[in-house]
């Protein structure tokens, strides 16, 4: 269980971020088109898992923008933006923006994805959603940069996201 911050106020994730060197475990997360995406659909591919709990707060929208611009510029590489948010509203807001470099993908039917990967906020006022954490991935599935933001409201490093390609 990590210990993070909202406001200051301490509240808890269901576990801890995939060790570094581990192999991610693969997922079933919802399209905006409702199909759904799994690990597999990105084998041979770079990913930067920008996950935060809703799309509709200032942080995790910058978060999407940050990425989304640099996404354009990466080779083999994409951007996976996940949160509960309804895929309805990830597209919304995509759409609206001009995003067309990430991609939303939705854990909202089980929330296993954040289960799985220790990010459910399990108390305070945002419990059952996902904290604000980086995952990077390489072509081979292999996590090689986590980042589980302290202060929920932060950014992540982005530049470290980055590096770690």
């Amino acid at each position: 269980m990590a210990s993070i911050t909202l406001g200051g106020n301490p509240i808890h994730t269901s576990g801890e971020l995939p060790k570094v060197g581990s192999k991610l475990i693969d997922f079933k997360l919802v399209k905006n088109d409702l199909s759904i995406a799994s690990l597999s659909d990105f084998a041979g591919k770079k990913l930067v898992l920008n996950i935060f709990p809703s799309i509709d707060t200032g942080t995790c929208a910058t978060s999407v923008r940050k990425f989304n611009e640099s996404a354009s510029k990466l080779e083999n590489t994409n951007v996976l933006c996940i949160s509960r948010d309804l895929p309805f509203a990830q597209k919304r807001f995509c759409g609206a923006e001009g995003l067309e470099n990430v991609v939303n993908l939705s854990d909202f039917q089980e929330g296993s994805f954040g289960k799985t990967n220790g990010l459910e906020i399990v108390d305070g006022p945002l419990a059952g959603l996902h904290s604000r954490a980086i995952i990077v991935v390489d072509e081979n599935g292999t996590v090689t940069h986590t980042e589980q933001v302290a202060e929920i409201a932060d950014e992540p490093n982005y530049e470290a996201a980055l590096a770690a390609l």
